[in-house]
């Protein structure tokens, strides 16, 4: 996957984690979860950006890592949103999914640029 692509993907998946927390119930268990997740869940794509512009290797490497943090903390929101009872795990499936998708590949790209500088 190339920069542009995980720009979009990164940004679709904050789109999507808003209308998620505007879907929430308006209790105060879905209020702090949703805060929560979309804290997280938008500062991956942004974070992301922030990454690509590095100054060095060795700064993306550490910018790579907070967006990976981020998109790890945003699939333990949504784990909590589905065992809390909050919204369906079938519901939360898809977002889910691509939350470790985006995860696995920030992790791939870290592992790549910390060999590149060996």
């Amino acid at each position: 996957m190339n920069e542009t692509e995980m720009k979009a993907r990164t940004k679709a998946f904050a789109l999507r984690v808003i209308r998620l927390t505007e879907a929430l119930p308006r209790t105060r268990v879905a209020d702090v979860l949703g805060r929560q997740l979309l804290r997280s869940g938008t500062s991956v794509g942004a974070n992301y950006r922030s990454a690509r512009r590095a100054k060095s290797n060795a700064d993306c490497i550490n910018k790579l890592a907070m967006v990976e943090e981020e998109a790890d903390e945003s699939g333990y929101w949504i784990e909590l949103l589905a065992d809390a009872g909050v919204m369906s795990a079938t519901r939360l499936a898809a977002l889910a999914r691509e939350c470790d998708e985006i995860t696995a590949i920030l992790v791939a790209t870290i592992m790549s640029a910390k060999r590149k500088t060996r």
